[in-house]
């Protein structure tokens, strides 16, 4: 998180869910940290804006998995393989806990993996856990036992 209090956390979320998108907007408000969202609605607008954005890069990416045009497991790829983005922390923001797609994303790079959460406070409480951990200042790998931050 952006220690400098006279500049924003610039966060993105990635998801095509508009409800979602909604009710993570919503919770974000609510905490005490300021920030700036940018919300994208697929996988082409993400790294479209990432392209016309980046630097500075955000704090963090929270990254759907399903999504059109271009799926979360592409946009990681991508966002690994390119020196410009491969530096920002990727957490997924899925609905799924299928042991296989969690490993597919650690494989692929993705710093912490989320399941979506179905209530409003355990929303803030793991939006909230996201942006306190410290993701840029982080020297090694997310170990596998802990990737999956279960909230």
């Amino acid at each position: 998180m952006n220690t400098d209090k006279t500049k924003l956390t610039i966060i993105y979320l990635a998801d095509d869910d508009a409800d979602d998108c909604s009710f993570f907007e919503d919770a974000l408000k609510e905490l005490s940290i300021e920030t700036q969202l940018t919300i994208v609605n697929d996988g082409v607008a993400l790294m479209s804006a990432l392209n016309e954005k980046v630097p500075p890069p955000p704090y963090v990416i929270f990254l759907d998995l399903n999504m059109p045009r271009k799926n979360g497991f592409e946009c990681l790829d991508e966002i690994r393989q390119n020196p410009r983005f491969n530096e920002i922390p990727v957490v997924i923001f899925s609905t799924t806990e299928n042991n296989e797609i969690v490993d597919k994303t650690y494989t692929l790079g993705a710093n912490y993996y989320i399941c979506k959460p179905n209530s409003h406070e355990r929303l803030k409480n793991v939006i909230e856990t996201v942006l306190t951990l410290n993701l840029n200042q982080e020297q090694s790998r997310t170990p596998r036992g802990k990737f999956l931050l279960m909230l």
